[in-house]
């Protein structure tokens, strides 16, 4: 068993069941899974550009990735309605678990000039985005074979009801969150 599963069972759930004063321990938020996303749009003129960024994206999670199709056609674009412009992954169970504890331990320290994660990222619904700028952060990738920069968009779904009851969850699992700064 993993051992962020472990801590989650033993300390997280009865920490949660006090603060929130829930009755039953199945009411406890958990994580649900992590969707992990790279648009390529590159891939309208060359769409060797996507085999490398689902490669790249099977290396980081362990997981192979899926194809994400365009929705309707945008000329401006040059976007035609079912042209693959994207890959994605859906990690449960015991892989999105190990690639929680790898993000919040391994990659994001090793973001250049990293403060934290901002705590506004949440939908309303309990889930968090997070986006990243580069996948060289990542310990999986060789970036002597990186031919150009992607960024991605990592959605974590909790079954939380509330941004609080969200954030609560992820904070005690390890998620560094920074502080807000005003505007």
């Amino acid at each position: 068993m993993s051992r962020l599963i472990d801590k989650y069972k033993k300390e997280i759930i009865p920490e949660l069941q006090k603060e929130f004063s829930f009755k039953n321990k199945m009411a406890v938020p958990r994580l649900e899974k992590v969707v992990i996303n790279i648009g390529v749009g590159d891939a309208i003129q060359n769409i060797k550009v996507l085999d490398t960024a689902k490669k790249e994206l099977s290396l980081i999670t362990g997981q192979w990735a899926a194809t994400g199709r365009a929705k309707k056609s945008i000329s401006s674009f040059k976007l035609r309605k079912g042209h693959a412009i994207a890959c994605y992954v859906t990690l449960r169970g015991k892989r999105m678990y190990e690639f929680f504890d790898r993000l919040v331990n391994i990659v994001l320290p090793r973001v250049r000039d990293f403060r934290g994660v901002s705590p506004r990222s949440f939908d309303g619904r309990g889930n968090y985005t997070l986006g990243m700028r580069d996948q060289l952060v990542f310990p999986e990738i060789d970036y002597t074979k990186v031919e150009r920069q992607r960024g991605m968009n990592i959605t974590i779904v909790t079954s939380a009801k509330t941004d609080k009851e969200g954030q609560a969850l992820l904070k005690r699992l390890g998620m560094p969150f920074g502080e807000v700064l005003e505007q």
